[in-house]
């Protein structure tokens, strides 16, 4: 995205967002995962960091982080609520290199209308737009790097001893702007701004 040298820059996403019975439903299935690969090998997600990205945007000057919020309110009034259900675990790019660990989701061709506006908005707006498939699924750990092969074959020992079936489901009514803040202890995300899926748009924060 072009920006011009002095701004006031925020890194920022936006995404769909989990209510806190279906993220604490995906704590309580993952947990013995979490005890089987610890936190050397698997960098785990915060259970409350768990999200749905439909785009990650990066630096975000002011006024397009204003016109971003126009762009969630438009595609806001055009699309519906809708249902997901949360399932399955998984990998990718694949179990002999798992690079980041993930749950699964089903979701109805509304998701994909959803992600395909928003990353078509956000084009226009000088963003890059995605080259890969939307592969709609909740990140719950990241693999660390330069592990040795003895590392490596915990982490698939544990994928392997760990199944996850039908964890839960939820309607999902609002698409959400979030800034991202690197901090010692893990990423902070931030709400700035939500719009309600064919309703009217919701500030965060006191922003508008």
């Amino acid at each position: 995205m072009p920006f011009q040298v002095g701004m006031t820059l925020q890194r920022t996403f936006i995404a769909l967002e989990l209510p806190s019975d279906l993220q604490n439903a995906i704590e309580k299935e993952t947990a013995r995962l979490r005890e089987l690969i610890t936190s050397a090998c698997v960098r785990w997600v915060p259970v409350h960091n768990i999200h749905l990205t439909l785009k990650f945007l990066g630096d975000s000057s002011p006024a397009t982080i204003e016109m971003l919020k126009q762009l969630l309110s438009q595609e806001a009034l055009t699309h519906p609520t809708f249902e997901i259900s949360i399932r399955d675990l998984g990998v990718f790019p694949n179990t002999r290199r798992p690079r980041v660990i993930w749950i699964g989701l089903v979701a109805p061709p509304s998701l994909g209308s959803l992600q395909h506006a928003v990353d078509a908005g956000a084009a226009r707006l000088g963003y890059e737009p995605e080259t890969r498939p939307f592969s709609p699924h909740l990140t719950i750990g990241r693999v660390r790097e330069n592990l040795s092969t003895a590392e490596l074959q915990t982490i698939r020992s544990g994928l392997d001893g760990c199944k996850v079936g039908s964890i839960g489901s939820a309607r999902i009514e609002s698409v959400h702007l979030f800034k991202s803040e690197l901090h010692r202890d893990g990423s902070v995300y931030t709400k700035l701004f939500s719009a309600q899926l064919m309703g009217t748009a919701v500030s965060e924060g006191g922003l508008s």
